[in-house]
């Protein structure tokens, strides 16, 4: 089951402008296609007479077409889009050649730190690849926040700090599930790890979140604020 690919929407798109309803949905939709329908197709599929293996194999299809179907839709190569579909299509071959579904479940992990590395990458090289999911969220479509938001990227190393730091929590984060994941999928009988692997996924997208929130985006969103503020009273001063 490829759950992970629902950390995909997650870092590489932003929620469109728009009501707070519509946005919610666009939110959680891909997260109900890439966890929910694996989810329910396993054990559905394991219910009808299929063996493990084929109630895995199956069970990764959604997900797989859902992002290629993406990519094609958009008419442009999206970098994450494709290493998913990659990691998929051949962990699924893989899968299809060993026999194994164990290694199936391991092979969702690869997609996790794959993903951290790529992030804790583009940190180490000041280009911090969470950003383009936060800034959305935090500028809002306002044009006095946007401006303030590229006066502090350039002048300013607190906020710069803060931008690193929210990639970073999510690249360790990645990485940590990773670990704990393939741990899981060598040792946990499979159809717990099924669920299990589900659980861990999205626990570490919520502690992610949070903490990333806290040491990243909440100061910036703070920093953002006065700095449109001394904008308003120098604009009114002149």
């Amino acid at each position: 089951m490829s759950s992970t690919t629902a950390a995909a929407p997650v870092i590489a798109t932003a929620v469109p402008a728009g009501p707070r309803g519509a946005a919610l949905l666009n939110s959680v939709l891909p997260l109900l296609v890439d966890v929910g329908v694996p989810l329910v197709s396993y054990y559905a599929l394991k219910a009808a007479g299929l063996s493990t293996f084929a109630a895995l194999a199956w069970s990764s299809v959604v997900p797989a077409v859902r992002t290629a179907w993406g990519v094609l839709r958009g008419r442009r190569l999206n970098g994450l889009a494709a290493l998913m579909v990659t990691v998929n299509l051949v962990g699924l071959l893989t899968s299809l050649m060993v026999g194994d579904p164990r290694l199936m479940l391991a092979k969702d992990s690869g997609v996790s730190s794959i993903v951290g590395i790529l992030i804790l990458v583009t940190v180490w090289r000041g280009q911090p690849m969470m950003t383009a999911a936060m800034r959305p969220w935090l500028v809002k479509g306002d044009a006095a926040k946007d401006a303030a938001w590229w006066r502090l990227a350039a002048g300013s190393e607190a906020f710069r700090r803060a931008e690193t730091r929210f990639s970073a929590v999510w690249g360790a984060a990645l990485l940590g599930e990773c670990v704990v994941r393939t741990v899981g999928a060598c040792t946990v009988p499979v159809d717990t790890m099924v669920w299990l692997g589900t659980v861990i996924m999205v626990a570490t997208m919520v502690c992610a979140f949070l903490v990333s929130g806290r040491v990243g985006a909440v100061p910036m969103a703070r920093m953002l604020a006065e700095e449109v503020r001394r904008d308003g009273v120098a604009d009114t001063t002149r």
